[in-house]
């Protein structure tokens, strides 16, 4: 088992690491605010327990020795490392700034994120939002991406991730469509009536309908009247009363709330728990990145 380092030795390969650097004790101890005699101590008490000498001292000259040269990229390191930790607390601390860069597909960003940046601008002044809207799953280092918001199944990846909260996939119609025709009772009922599907972009694939029928999860592919290859124009289509289409909840909350669409066969609806916020590692203590992520997850 590793002998653990202890904080006088910890203490001289900071004082090693300095005074091999500036080429003085008194330079090191003025660096590290101590006096140059805790310097010359500490790294005394290094070279006892090293067993090797560090410098050549002269009344005029401090030069590392052969060992010392060895050593002291590793004990410079080691003082990076630590000096690095401090950066990291000292932004993590800092006030959100600067520019943010967010990266989502166009319903995430529209219905998602627009709507919060007014109040995430009004409580964070100093940052500017970079939003950029693509169905396409785009490199965030590639990129230069701060943090995106994706849904579906995240691929394997070294990206930090957080996920965001459910919601729900279902049908909906406008009251001028529903006014001449029943509504359905049961997802079958879906054949006999007009509806808006949507096709993928990126595969040509219709949208698969799915809902919780029971413990189950069903889908069907209606025989829709209107296909769109865009899930606005999905929207755009049911609230003009071209039949029954599917979305997901929070695409359709507005037009709800308006009464200009409303929920059909809403205890078939199935939850979706696939919304995941991503970031690289780089970004981890960027003050931006955290008070965003903070805020959508406070607010939705």
């Amino acid at each position: 088992m590793k002998e653990q380092i202890g904080f006088e030795r910890l203490t001289g390969l900071i004082a090693f690491a300095r005074a091999g650097a500036l080429g003085s004790y008194s330079a090191a101890a003025r660096s590290l605010s101590v006096s140059p005699s805790a310097i010359s101590k500490s790294i005394q008490r290094l070279e006892k327990h090293l067993g090797v000498t560090l410098f050549t001292r002269t009344t005029r000259s401090l030069v590392l020795t052969a060992e010392g040269r060895e050593l002291h990229e590793r004990a410079l390191r080691l003082l990076r490392d630590a000096e690095e930790i401090e950066q990291v607390a000292k932004r993590t601390r800092a006030e959100p700034a600067g520019t943010l860069r967010i990266a989502a597909s166009l319903p995430v960003g529209i219905h998602i994120i627009a709507p919060l940046l007014a109040q995430f601008c009004a409580l964070h002044p100093k940052v500017t939002i970079d939003l950029r809207l693509n169905d396409q799953v785009v490199s965030i280092v590639d990129e230069n991406i701060d943090i995106a918001i994706r849904i579906g199944d995240l691929a394997d990846s070294n990206l930090l991730a957080r996920r965001l909260p459910p919601y729900q996939i279902g049908c909906y119609a406008s009251p001028e469509y529903l006014a001449n025709c029943a509504p359905p009772e049961h997802p079958n009922d879906v054949i006999g009536h007009q509806t808006i599907n949507l096709r993928y972009q990126n595969t040509g694939q219709l949208f698969r309908w799915p809902f919780r029928v029971g413990e189950r999860e069903i889908e069907i592919v209606p025989s829709s009247t209107v296909i769109v290859d865009a899930s606005e124009a999905v929207i755009a289509a049911m609230a003009a009363g071209a039949g029954i289409g599917m979305a997901s909840n929070f695409m359709v909350a507005s037009l709800v709330r308006d009464k200009k669409l409303v929920p059909v066969l809403a205890d078939f609806t199935v939850e979706r728990r696939n919304i995941t916020a991503v970031w690289h590692e780089s970004r981890r203590a960027n003050p931006a990145v955290r008070a965003f992520l903070d805020h959508i997850l406070k607010h939705l």
